[in-house]
């Protein structure tokens, strides 16, 4: 499982147009699964997600999380984030997890989130998705399990 959190300002995603979900201040999670990856792997990344300390405290330093700061959290599914574009042209994307896969980890990922977090935007399986956020820092981490 990889996850690309991004901290920001604001975040909206839409697809076809149509608002599907948004966020204040907090994170922008891109996470994708691959082959073998499981509910354990998720847990462990959700929890490391919650617990990162990458807002600034009162003396200007990365301490404070996100349940620090009342932030809030948009969950994505991204198979690209498996893609290999190391060869030839084309990315190749065997090593992403099938939908059968995929799907239930992410359903299983964004329920953890809840159950930490309460309120947790997400965006659509599968879908186009357009996403407009305003990067805070930036700061971008990527974890993998």
């Amino acid at each position: 499982m990889r996850v690309i959190v991004q901290r920001v300002n604001r975040a909206r995603l839409t697809v076809n147009e149509e608002e599907i979900s948004k966020i204040g201040e907090g994170y922008l999670v891109l996470v994708g699964y691959t082959e073998g990856d499981t509910q354990e792997i998720c847990k462990y990344l959700v929890d490391r997600v919650i617990g990162m300390r990458i807002f600034k405290d009162e003396n200007n330093k990365l301490n404070k999380t996100l349940l620090d700061v009342g932030g809030e959290v948009m969950v994505v599914s991204n198979f690209t984030l498996y893609g290999n574009a190391f060869s030839g042209r084309r990315p190749d994307f065997s090593k992403s997890a099938k939908f059968d896969v995929a799907k239930p980890l992410y359903d299983f990922t964004v329920e953890k989130f809840r159950r930490r977090l309460g309120k947790v935007a997400t965006g659509v399986f599968g879908e186009h998705m357009h996403i407009d956020m305003s990067n805070d820092g930036p700061i971008t981490m990527i974890l993998e399990k």
